[in-house]
């Protein structure tokens, strides 16, 4: 798989967390954490502004400013 990172000419959001693979009759395998710390970053493609960010809560609020004032909100004319 080649570099998910966007940038001015593949604008947009890629949020990265490996995952624990445990086996199927194990029951812990449906708890919400992950191999590694999850990674986020964006560029957007309105205003060419981009962030990145390291760790659970971080990416959530990254995921949230993307959403709220970048992509979606240029698309739908919001700014």
């Amino acid at each position: 798989m080649g570099d998910l990172t966007p940038d001015k000419n593949a604008p947009g959001l890629h949020v990265a967390a490996e995952p624990i693979y445990r086996r199927h009759d194990d029951p812990a395998r449906w708890w919400n954490t992950t191999a590694s710390t999850p990674t986020g970053s964006y560029t957007c493609g309105g205003c060419g502004q981009s962030d990145t960010a390291t760790g659970a809560g971080d990416v959530k609020a990254l995921v949230e400013d993307y959403t709220d004032n970048h992509g979606p909100a240029h698309r739908g004319g919001r700014r």
